[in-house]
């Protein structure tokens, strides 16, 4: 991959270091885009997604959130939700800071969806578009799990167990499937407090599904066991949101920036990226 990638760390919530990659393109930047990974991945699991899109000139940028990947903190554990809002809003802040006034996109994979949805409704920060791969508005993880959460959260909020996702249930792919296996960096730990906030998480942006005015795109897997298809296709139908697209590719599943028609997936979103880009240069 021939890019100007660049690491480093950023001060979140709390003062927890988080670190962070950026990939550049060689020539003109055309927009910003900033990836969320959702539960147990970390920003260095989208290589194909990352050169697809520095290739045709965007700047990516992704971070690894607290508890997963190269960032500190108990795997799969927060205090309290707000401290995702917070470190993605110091997050946007920093991007905003080396590229100015570009346009800016982000995409939120799975619970990464979850919390952008959450921060798009809570800031005011101008996006040109949010981009939501699989978002878990509905799980596929065990209800006695969620329920004992649930139970545990206020008793004994760092107690974890396995989410009982199998890496399988990611792509069709079997090659990226070993891959998730073998990556040191994932994990598929959870805790009573992250159960709980993540559910009433989700319950608060149903709550407030009428306030989303940002452009919104949602592509999801038909056979995706890990955030249930069906969710996103009822959380699209109550959008009272005038600018919104869905996709869902049948038999795909979970990680659909690695399963085998993963080229689809990207050539619908960089197609639903250009149009808002066009669209907004006309008006200018």
């Amino acid at each position: 991959m021939t890019n100007n990638n660049c690491q480093g760390t950023f001060q979140g919530a709390k003062g927890l270091e988080l670190y962070y990659q950026s990939w550049h393109p060689q020539g003109l930047t055309e927009a910003v885009l900033i990836i969320i990974h959702g539960h147990g991945g970390h920003s260095g699991i989208f290589p194909q997604m990352v050169e697809y899109l520095i290739e045709r000139n965007y700047a990516v940028y992704s971070f690894d959130l607290r508890g997963n990947g190269r960032s500190p903190g108990q795997r799969g554990y927060i205090n309290s939700w707000s401290e995702f809002l917070i470190d993605l809003k110091l997050f946007v802040d920093l991007v905003k800071a080396k590229e100015h006034d570009r346009d800016l996109f982000i995409i939120g994979q799975s619970m990464g969806g979850t919390i952008a949805l959450d921060y798009v409704l809570r800031e005011t920060s101008q996006l040109k578009g949010l981009i939501l791969l699989a978002p878990a508005l509905g799980l596929g993880v065990t209800s006695w799990k969620l329920l004992a959460g649930k139970i545990l959260s206020g008793i004994l909020p760092r107690f974890s167990l396995a989410t009982g996702i199998d890496f399988s249930a990611a792509s069709r792919d079997p090659k990226a499937v070993a891959a998730c296996k073998e990556d040191p960096l994932r994990h598929s730990r959870g805790t009573a407090r992250l159960a709980t906030e993540l559910l009433n998480t989700i319950e608060w942006i149903e709550a407030h599904i009428a306030e989303i005015k940002v452009p919104l795109l949602i592509l999801h897997g038909g056979a995706d066991t890990v955030t249930l298809p069906q969710s996103s296709r009822i959380f699209f139908e109550r959008l009272t949101l005038a600018d919104k697209e869905r996709q869902e590719y049948l038999g795909s599943y979970h990680e659909l920036h690695s399963d085998i028609n993963y080229q689809e997936v990207l050539e619908d979103m960089e197609d639903w990226i250009q149009r808002h880009l066009l669209s907004s240069r006309i008006i200018k």
